[in-house]
């Protein structure tokens, strides 16, 4: 299977590789073992097909209970599924606005983003939020068998699955740059579904103060990444400070990942 960092699924979106990527010792991370992506509800059964021989056999899963209960996942036979919400409810937006929301971003175009980087703040801090990084981090531990790709999924695959993808580069060593662009290539592997989103609020003649606050919603913006970061940084000095201090990962779990997820 030819290798690619965004994935041939058409009723998916974003699904995405994170092989190949060098850390700062010029270790690649293994291809074929760890996908990030968005939710699993829609796929075909040849995509299914699809991740099954791409050697699927975790997928854990970051949204809340309602977001599984209006949308479970699809997976292939034999793939172990792991529900670890980040949020009781779904925090993220990707789902739907309730009426306060929707009638702030009808009068302030910056209301998405600000709701957007308060979701990343608490990502941080919720208690919810560690406890399920770190079971994450256990599910990452287990998957060390030679043939076994880890699957881990939100609503989009943008917020709480990018997040998840923040704590795992670090922990992998990749450089902060590597780990930023492939934070924001969701915004090109999402493009179709926003732009459909916008193309629909503008057939529909949304205020344009709405329509950008619901693009802020559906994309991922570095000042997102930054809040994020930041915040982790005031806390602990740094993001991996912050996963020993607040996710608990111990610097032998370090060197397992690395085993586990870096080529040799």
């Amino acid at each position: 299977m030819e290798k690619a960092r965004i994935l041939p699924i058409k009723n998916g979106t974003n699904f995405r590789e994170l092989g190949g990527y060098k850390n700062t010792e010029g270790r690649v991370i293994k291809w074929h073992k760890v996908v990030r992506s968005g939710k699993l509800g829609d796929l075909s059964d040849e995509e299914l097909e699809f991740l099954k021989q791409y050697g699927v056999k975790y997928d854990i899963d970051f949204r809340s209970p309602e977001e599984r209960a209006d949308s479970p996942d699809r997976v292939p036979e034999g793939v172990k599924y792991e529900f670890d919400p980040v949020f009781k409810i779904d925090e993220t937006q990707s789902t739907k606005q309730n009426e306060l929301l929707k009638y702030k971003m009808q009068q302030d175009a910056q209301t998405g983003m600000r709701e957007m980087q308060k979701v990343y703040r608490d990502v941080v801090h919720q208690q919810q939020s560690q406890k399920a990084y770190r079971q994450f981090f256990d599910y990452l531990l287990d998957n060390s068998d030679e043939d076994s790709t880890l699957l881990f999924h939100c609503t989009a695959g943008k917020d709480r699955t990018g997040m998840g993808a923040v704590f795992l580069m670090n922990a992998l060593d990749i450089d902060e740059d590597t780990i930023k662009a492939d934070y924001l290539l969701t915004n090109r592997a999402s493009k179709n579904r926003i732009d459909e989103v916008i193309q629909n609020l503008q057939l529909k003649n949304a205020p344009a103060p709405f329509i950008q606050s619901m693009r802020a919603l559906q994309s991922v913006h570095i000042s997102y990444y930054n809040v994020a970061t930041n915040e982790m940084k005031n806390m602990s000095g740094s993001v991996l400070g912050y996963m020993r201090d607040h996710l608990k990962i111990s610097n032998q779990e370090i060197k397992d990942l690395q085993r586990i997820y870096l080529e040799k």
